[in-house]
């Protein structure tokens, strides 16, 4: 059972997530159901994509209050992802096709303003 010191998501961390995370939960959704399409597709639709990216859909469909641990390591994990590709600037950027997939995959579009 987590206690409330596990599960308390500081200020900083909550903002950080949710500046770095630029795409709503549904263009998330569509996202990982395209990028997940195709002859080896998932049967289940709504597990479509990587975990972390299905997690960061899970976080975004909760109140602050709702998270658990395993939320709060998603969203450090996030943030940590982001930052390392993109650093502080997140003003848009085209770059690689690959680089940007990979993090729309977590919910950050690099084409889109923070």
């Amino acid at each position: 059972m987590s206690t409330l010191a596990e599960t308390h998501v500081d200020d900083d961390l909550w903002d950080e997530f949710h500046r770095v995370v630029n795409m709503s939960s549904r263009e998330l959704r569509d996202w990982l159901r395209t990028e997940s399409a195709g002859p080896d597709a998932e049967a289940l639709p709504d597990r479509s994509g990587p975990p972390l990216g299905q997690r960061v859909l899970a976080i975004l469909g909760k109140r602050r209050t709702d998270l658990v641990a395993e939320d709060i390591e998603a969203m450090r994990a996030v943030v940590d992802e982001v930052s390392a590709a993109r650093r502080s600037d997140l003003e848009p950027v085209a770059g690689q096709a690959h680089w940007r997939h990979r993090l729309m995959s977590v919910g950050h579009d690099p084409l889109k303003g923070p």
